[in-house]
């Protein structure tokens, strides 16, 4: 590991040592190892500080196997909480931490990553660091997660999440994915917990709002509050994370990358995510597989990516239709009422509709009977507009 980018010419020059470019690198190296790769990032380690999570149904076998070494926690199943019921889902549940993705990067590609190496400029032939340093790539790629643009309509899922040690041992054997028989706040609010060991848990206070402004110490207090009210007393705060992810309900996902401009992007700067969960995971392999697949030197990076991302855009406009109806047609203290309602549907239908592969058949299920919200605010939710 070094922080500079003596390479001056390297096939792709990955800006950002998020978790998508991080994979693609990983991917890379296992399918084209004549590629030379290289990461660069602005902080002092990849990945940042996060937890990502997905469910055992959202990737196929040979995805299952490759990203393998960055598993550090699995479980058989989760439960979902309701004011009107509890339900455990069999599905699998399984995690990745910021400091396992850096472990594994660093063990394999131990030259390939400059840290503690802010760029100030993208070309698709190179870049400028912030201490004016220039680099040459035969393509670059910009994965510095989200960016605010005009393109897209948002809702955003916001939260702070604490790892806690326990002074007991708190029952839980598996996740609770969602706990929605909270106090809503005057939104769609629920807790994610993730049990760790018999005494380690991590604890998310989750809310969609349709600002994208977090007040950590709300928060954090309503995580505090959540253990209180469970009767487990924190020895121990271990480590604290945060985030503001983005929920789309509308927009123009072309006219977003003839903004950004030419050069290739990845993750969630891509639009690659689930559009009404936020979940990442599944769609950086996806793209990592892709890019292995499909890019040759002297291809276009970004024509390839873009091509790709529009391709996704387009099979989800159904997941775009549900977040307007959650943010647009629901009450905002009753938007709870639409996941309630869609938990009580069929597992198989579940995991598809988390994978992305929602069927014909079960999206008329999700939108058959009398709706969780307001008819007319609803059928106003139907035509997606192609804009923010």
């Amino acid at each position: 590991m070094h922080d500079a980018a003596a390479d001056p010419g390297p096939d792709i020059l990955l800006v950002g040592g998020g978790l998508a470019n991080s994979l693609i690198a990983f991917r890379l190296s296992q399918l084209r190892p004549e590629l030379s790769v290289r990461i660069v990032e602005a902080g002092a380690r990849l990945g940042g500080n996060h937890t990502w999570s997905f469910f055992a149904s959202d990737l196929t076998q040979a995805q299952h196997d490759w990203i393998a070494p960055f598993v550090v926690h699995r479980w058989p199943g989760y439960t979902v909480r309701f004011p009107a019921f509890t339900r455990r889902l069999s599905t699998g549940y399984l995690s990745i931490t910021s400091d396992r993705l850096d472990e594994v990067l660093r063990r394999a590609l131990p030259d390939r990553v400059a840290l503690n190496s802010p760029v100030s400029q993208l070309r698709p032939e190179g870049v400028t660091f912030a201490d004016g340093r220039v680099a040459g790539a035969g393509a670059v790629m910009d994965g510095r997660g989200p960016t605010a643009t005009p393109d897209l309509a948002l809702g955003f899922q916001k939260f702070v999440g604490l790892d806690v040690r326990l002074a007991a041992p708190h029952g839980l054997s598996e996740p609770v994915v969602m706990d929605a028989a909270v106090d809503q706040m005057g939104g769609y609010r629920f807790v994610y917990i993730l049990p760790f060991d018999a005494r380690t848990l991590l604890i998310e206070d989750t809310r969609y709002t349709d600002s994208d402004a977090l007040d950590h110490s709300m928060f954090r207090q309503g995580v505090l509050d959540y253990a209180t009210a469970q009767g487990w007393r924190i020895e121990e705060v271990l480590r604290e994370e945060h985030g503001v992810l983005p929920v789309v309900l509308d927009g123009d996902l072309e006219a977003h990358f003839d903004r950004m401009g030419p050069v290739a992007l990845s993750g969630l700067r891509a639009g690659l995510f689930h559009p009404t969960t936020g979940y990442s995971l599944p769609d950086c392999i996806r793209l990592a597989d892709h890019i292995a697949a499909n890019w040759r030197p002297g291809v276009s990076l970004s024509g390839c990516v873009r091509a790709h991302a529009l391709r996704v855009w387009s099979s989800r406009g159904f997941y775009r239709l549900l977040d307007r109806m959650l943010f647009r047609a629901a009450r905002p203290d009753r938007r709870y009422e639409v996941l309630q309602r869609f938990y009580r549907l069929p597992q198989p239908l579940i995991e598809r509709f988390y994978a992305a592969r929602a069927s014909l058949g079960d999206k008329a299920r999700i939108l058959s009977g009398r709706p969780p919200v307001p008819v007319g605010a609803a059928l106003a939710c139907l035509i997606e507009k192609g804009r923010a």
